[in-house]
């Protein structure tokens, strides 16, 4: 027997979920047209006024204006018929430098849209699909969805909780950072331990390529980037090497910290940032996993299942599995030193 209620309260569920998977592209036509920012800069707007900032034809400005207030995404004034991106909003939507600043997100569904129709043979195959092989603009669009939580934790929080290592950094020390993708964790650090050298790895050559290029452009000198897999990157008697949200990415996880081992000095660090979750399925009952299961399933396990050993960790393996994959390899002391609501911050030492 049908529960009304409960199937009301479904649909109800259901009919939100549509509305957001609708909301992306035009989410995405708002960050593309800078539309969000034309508001935040300016203020309280009408269609006609907005057609005319952005130089966008007045009627896609209206219908996409009404889309945006429907969504609660744009406060709406009757008598003044304008629209405002309100500060909280503006966090999400425009302010770049924002820790919970999100249009990355909406490119990483787009990407994963993508990603349905490589997926789908590979569901029914179990074989994996490679990093290189995804979607266009993958690659730049998982760097954009994490630059946010390096940008305002990495270097005021993350490092830190470190033991000794921020005055390490103050020194001068050389560092490793593995599977950097496009650099905007190497870089963030560079930038702010002006006196130690940076050296970004990664197996993709075209993000190295971008990452060069992004160092250039903030006119980073040390910091390099080399292209290097996570079990053969090159480098010994270093303080510090650095996993930021890639080691449940890997093939080889535990082949990638038997090489940080070798890499380290004695008294070095590992530090692994990995997506924040539960070690079980029931404590990952939230949105954030849920945005996580998603991308795992789409993106991080056929990414690790293309590669030798295929270990498929995931994007939700949680810390006892991952603190368990560290040990393994002969870290003794790891601990997980902070977290926040995207992210956990482990810490390994021999």
């Amino acid at each position: 027997m049908v529960d009304e209620g409960k199937l009301n309260q479904f649909v109800d569920r259901i009919l939100n979920d549509l509305g957001g998977a609708f909301s992306v592209p035009l989410v995405r036509i708002g960050d593309r047209l800078r539309l969000y920012e034309t508001l935040h800069e300016r203020g309280p707007m009408t269609a006609c006024e907005l057609s005319d900032a952005a130089h966008i034809a007045e009627r896609y400005a209206q219908e996409w204006l009404c889309h945006q207030a429907a969504s609660g995404y744009l406060e709406y004034d009757p008598s003044s018929r304008k629209f405002t991106l309100p500060p909280e909003q503006a966090m999400v939507f425009a302010d770049t430098d924002s820790p919970v600043y999100l249009q990355g997100a909406f490119d990483l569904a787009a990407a994963m849209m993508e990603n349905q129709a490589l997926l789908e043979p590979a569901f029914k195959s179990g074989k994996g699909v490679g990093w290189a092989d995804q979607a266009s603009r993958l690659f730049c669009t998982v760097g954009r969805f994490f630059r946010p939580s390096y940008q305002s934790s990495l270097v005021r929080s993350w490092l830190p909780a470190l033991e000794g290592v921020t005055a390490k950094l103050e020194h001068g020390t050389r560092v490793a950072d593995v599977g950097c993708g496009y650099g905007f964790s190497t870089i963030t650090m560079a930038k702010a331990f002006r006196k130690s050298t940076f050296v970004g790895y990664d197996f993709h050559p075209d993000s190295i390529e971008k990452a060069r290029a992004h160092a250039r452009r903030h006119q980073v000198a040390n910091a390099t980037f080399e292209v290097a897999s996570a079990t053969d990157f090159p480098g010994k008697d270093l303080d510090l090497v650095t996993f930021f949200d890639c080691l449940h990415d890997m093939g080889d996880p535990i082949g990638a910290g038997r090489r940080v081992l070798q890499a380290l000095k004695p008294d070095g660090t590992w530090m692994v940032v990995e997506p924040v979750a539960g070690d079980r399925l029931e404590d990952n009952i939230n949105p954030v996993s849920r945005l996580f299961y998603a991308a795992s399933t789409m993106i991080c396990v056929p990414t690790s299942l293309d590669q030798p050993v295929g270990a498929a960790l995931g994007a939700q393996a949680g810390f006892a599995r991952i603190s368990s994959v560290i040990r393994k390899v002969g870290f003794a002391n790891v601990r997980k030193v902070t977290e926040t609501p995207f992210n956990m911050v482990l810490e390994a030492r021999p």
